[in-house]
């Protein structure tokens, strides 16, 4: 007679079904040598279980044997256990693993599951301190529409003779147990030497009517809870690779067929792969958290928020497939109000991924405060990733905003273009020379300089924004350039505010399009009005300060600042007779009105000075300790050209106004 296909076993209904994701295979067995945590008697040594092949009655049928057979073959049980521990094996989260295992044994195996983890869990080689506490992570039971189908829907079938319709509640009632699985105890401390101990350090799954599991069961579940009698209850211990983490109690109702001797091998074999599941996903997510961790900490918390520019930024990592990669991106105040913007991929999708791309970061800061030039800034980075290593590379674009002269010096190394937005709704790639990325060596680095008209808005983003499985490059920029023209429809004339226009370009994405990670950076160019600019070349001179004193007070009254006449002439004579004591060349000074007065004073002296406490019998010493009095910020910083020094007053209350 033929037998009939498989039946598929019915889900139950307290969770959903896991979403199928790559996965490998259950991993090693755990070692011989215990380190559980538990006391350890003299010469116990756990048994790797293994599943016999001597011939047993009746497998677990739903995964292996047709609905409603009685084989008896160990073959069935080598099959049952085999597409089990393959679905245990599919997770790769904690609570996938734990899924899998309950959506495999019930109702399949067991009418009911409860499945205990310690809490913490403990990772890798570490060694936890305090008492073993378990917690209940997840039960799992035979839905109630379920339990009247006989034979037909689980194996073993329901025990010859069980009465039908007995009512839930009473000692013998098909019920009996699955109640277990809402009732049992959330939290358990395993005592030192009690007998819930001494069953997980045995590492052996055992019958619920054994003396040790009589014992042990009550410490676990809770001294109230009521257990199937009569091999109806398995309590397996789940021992990781190097310490038990955990235990897992399977249930059967009184009306099927209780477990048999080789379902404690079936017991084992689910819970040894449970087990070296659970402790991959902890291992694993360890990991993920601390390149995550690692990349968020080198991206910067808080954008700089200078006068003439407003920008905003958006992070996202990669999908699940491939969270960790080397995007960044940074914006870095510059002398003269200027600002350079950085955006940055390094290559891969790895923790060392993430720590080179943070010292790229770093390193570009550094060369930032030098002043260079943008295609000098990426000439440096490319030594610098060369050093790390033959195979570090990474592409960037490094551009310097001026609000005053409304320019922008951009450079490229190897990365997508950037797009700009303008007041009126047109949306541009620019014509940037790509160059070669970083790490390559031996490439000149070319920069181009472009207008930044007022009102424009300028988009640097990483290739995960445009490129993905289902989409090139090219296309990406394309359909990026076209949203950003219809978010501009939406506000007229006035550009889209920053925020929400970087809510609607993360909105192209799509469910495919999450390949790698996102670094999206958006600077609204504001500029400063050249009525709010002084600027003067003088030569160093002893007659410098007095005539530096001068102009500045023409321009304080032509902006009706006459109430920081006092102060500004004082700290402007001080630092312009620091730099005419030193400097060869003519000397710049700038005042700049925006929310503050800025005044900056640059010399061709590339040593910066610092503040000291001058003794009374000194001459001098005592400039920048009035500046440092006086003003509300200064600070020095140092150009390929020199240096600038500079510092701001706060406005008086109605100049203050509007800005």
């Amino acid at each position: 007679m033929p037998t009939p296909s498989p039946a598929p076993a019915p889900a139950p209904a307290s969770a959903e079904a896991p979403r199928p994701r790559p996965g490998g295979t259950a991993g090693d067995a755990p070692g011989d040598r215990p380190d559980d945590g538990l006391p350890l008697p003299r010469g116990a040594r756990p048994v790797r279980p293994v599943v016999s092949t001597s011939e047993a009655a009746g497998p677990p049928g739903g995964t292996g044997p047709a609905a409603g057979q009685h084989p008896g073959g160990s073959g069935e049980r080598l099959r049952f256990v085999g597409a089990a521990t393959r679905r245990i094996a599919r997770g790769i989260d904690l609570d996938e693993i734990v899924l899998g295992l309950c959506r495999a044994t019930v109702p399949t195996f067991a009418d009911a599951i409860l499945v205990y983890l310690r809490d913490p869990l403990p990772v890798g080689d570490e060694r936890p301190v305090g008492p073993v506490v378990l917690r209940l992570r997840r039960t799992d039971r035979l839905p109630e529409y379920a339990r009247g189908m006989g034979t037909d829907s689980v194996w073993p079938p329901e025990a010859p003779g069980s009465p039908e319709g007995t009512r839930s509640g009473s000692a013998d009632s098909p019920g009996l147990g699955l109640e277990l699985a809402d009732e049992a105890a959330e939290r358990c401390e395993v005592r030192i030497g009690g007998p819930l101990a001494e069953v997980l350090r045995g590492v052996r799954p055992v019958f619920g009517d054994s003396s040790a599991a009589r014992a042990a069961l009550p410490e676990l579940l809770g001294e109230d809870r009521h257990v199937p009698q009569r091999r109806r209850t398995i309590l397996a211990p789940l021992r990781g690779r190097r310490r038990v983490i955990g235990a897992a109690v399977f249930i059967r109702r009184p009306d099927r067929a209780a477990f048999e001797g080789d379902d404690l091998l079936v017991a084992a074999q689910l819970a040894t792969h449970t087990a070296l599941g659970v402790d991959k996903a902890v291992l694993y997510g360890r990991e993920v958290y601390i390149a995550d961790e690692l990349q968020r900490t080198m991206l910067p918390d808080s954008l700089p928020q200078p006068t003439g520019v407003r920008l905003a930024s958006r992070y996202l990592p990669a999908a699940e497939t491939a969270r960790v990669g080397g995007d960044w991106y940074d914006a870095i105040p510059l002398p003269g109000n200027r600002i350079a913007l950085v955006v940055g991929d390094v290559m891969g999708h790895s923790m060392t991924s993430a720590a080179i791309m943070g010292q790229l970061r770093t390193t570009a800061q550094t060369l930032a405060g030098l002043d260079l030039p943008p295609q000098e800034v990426l000439h440096h980075l490319d030594e610098q990733a060369q050093r790390l290593g033959s195979d570090r590379m990474a592409t960037c674009l490094y551009a310097v905003y001026d609000p005053v002269s409304h320019r922008i010096v951009i450079a490229n190394a190897g990365h997508p273009p950037p797009i700009m937005l303008h007041r009126g709704g047109r949306a541009e790639v620019l014509r940037v020379p790509p160059g070669a990325p970083i790490g390559v060596g031996g490439v000149d680095f070319e920069a181009v300089e472009l207008d930044a008209p007022a009102g424009a808005t300028l988009l640097l983003y990483t290739d995960g924004l445009v490129e993905s499985r289902i989409r090139d490059v090219w296309t990406g920029i394309e359909q990026l350039r076209e949203r950003l023209i219809d978010t501009a429809r939406l506000t007229g004339p006035n550009p889209p505010p920053l925020e929400p226009l970087c809510d609607e370009v993360l909105g192209m994405l799509g469910p495919g399009d999450r390949d790698d990670d996102i670094a999206l950076l958006a600077a609204r160019f504001e500029g400063i009005a050249p009525s709010d600019v002084a600027y003067w070349f003088l030569d160093p001179r002893p007659q410098t300060a007095r005539q530096a004193r001068r102009l500045a007070r023409r321009a304080l009254d032509r902006w009706g600042l006459t109430e920081l006449t006092d102060a500004v002439e004082l700290l402007v004579s001080e630092v312009i007779t620091n730099a005419v004591r030193y400097a060869e060349r003519p000397i710049t000074l700038r005042l700049l009105r925006t929310d503050v007065l800025r005044c900056e004073v640059g010399d061709d002296v590339p040593q910066l000075p610092r503040l000291r406490q001058a003794r009374p019998s000194d001459e001098g010493g005592r400039g920048l300790y009035l500046v440092n009095k006086l003003a509300r910020r200064w600070g020095a910083t140092r150009l390929s050209t020199g240096k600038v020094v500079w510092f701001e007053l706060g406005l008086p209350g109605p100049s203050a106004q509007g800005y």
